[in-house]
C-alpha cells in the first residue's frame, strides 16, 4: 500500500480478515446501538407525555371510579401511571366485594399490586438499557482486540523483510487502529445515551413512586370518610 491508498476504505479492505470481522462486528453494533437509542428516546417520551396527562386527569377531581373504568378499556393503549393505579383500583375493589372491611387490609393489598406493576413497568422501561451499557463497556476491548491482532500481522509480515522503514510500517499500523476507532465509534454514544436514559429512568421511577403513596394516602382518607363499598376522589 502506497501513500495514495492511506484512506479509511483502502485501510479497512487491506486489513486482514480477523481485523475485517472485528471491524464489521463493531459496525453492526454501531448500527443496533443507535437503533436502541432512538427506540429508548420516543419511548421514554411517549411514557413521559402519557403519565403527565393522567396526572392531570387525575389531580383535575375526576372520580377514582370514572378513572378505572377509563384505563380498564384498553390497558396497552395508557401509560405505566395508569395502569399502575388500575391495578391498585382493581385489587381495592375485589377485597371491599369480598366484604374485607379492615382498612389496613385493603390499602396492603391496593398497595401490593401497585408495587407489582410498577416493577413490571420499570422493567420494560429499561428494556435496552443493559444492551447500551454492554456496548458502552465492551466495544472498545474489542476494537483494541482488532488492533492487537492487527499489529501481530503486520509485524509479521515485516519479518521478511531486509529494510523496513516508516512508508512500510505505517499502513499496517493505520489498518490495525481503525478497529480503535470504531471500537471507540460504537462505545462513545452508548456511553452518554446510557447515563441519560438511567438518569430520566430514574425520574420516572421517583415519579411513578411517589403517585403510588399519593394515591394510597388518597385510599385511606376515603375509607375512613366513606366506609361503604364506593370509592372516590
Amino acid at each position: 500500500m502506497n501513500s495514495q491508498d492511506m484512506s479509511i476504505l483502502s485501510l479497512v479492505l487491506g486489513a486482514s480478515w480477523v481485523v475485517q470481522l472485528v471491524m464489521l462486528l463493531l459496525l453492526g453494533v454501531s448500527v443496533a446501538s443507535w437503533a436502541a437509542i432512538f427506540r429508548k428516546l420516543f419511548a421514554l417520551k411517549r411514557v413521559r407525555s402519557l403519565n403527565e396527562a393522567f396526572e392531570r386527569e387525575f389531580w383535575s377531581g375526576t372520580s377514582l371510579n370514572d378513572l378505572y373504568a377509563s384505563a380498564a378499556q384498553d390497558p396497552a393503549r395508557v401509560g405505566p401511571m395508569e395502569r399502575i393505579f388500575a391495578s391498585g383500583m382493581r385489587e381495592f375493589q375485589k377485597l371491599r366485594e369480598r366484604r374485607i372491611l379492615d382498612a389496613g387490609t385493603l390499602l396492603d393489598g391496593a398497595r401490593r399490586a401497585m408495587r407489582a406493576s410498577f416493577q413490571r413497568e420499570m422493567d420494560v422501561i429499561e428494556s435496552s438499557l443493559s444492551f447500551l451499557g454492554s456496548v458502552a463497556s465492551v466495544s472498545p476491548y474489542v476494537g483494541l482486540f482488532g488492533t492487537v491482532w492487527g499489529i501481530m500481522h503486520a509485524f509479521t509480515g515485516f519479518a521478511g523483510m531486509e529494510q523496513v522503514t516508516l512508508a512500510t510500517v505505517a499502513p499496517g499500523i493505520a489498518e490495525a487502529l481503525v478497529a480503535t476507532a470504531l471500537g471507540l465509534f460504537a462505545a462513545i454514544p452508548a456511553v452518554i445515551a446510557y447515563n441519560r436514559f438511567a438518569r430520566d429512568i430514574d425520574r420516572v421511577a421517583t415519579h411513578q413512586e411517589t403517585f403510588i403513596e399519593e394515591f394510597s394516602n388518597i385510599l385511606q382518607r376515603n375509607l375512613a370518610a366513606h366506609p361503604a363499598p364506593q370509592a372516590g376522589h
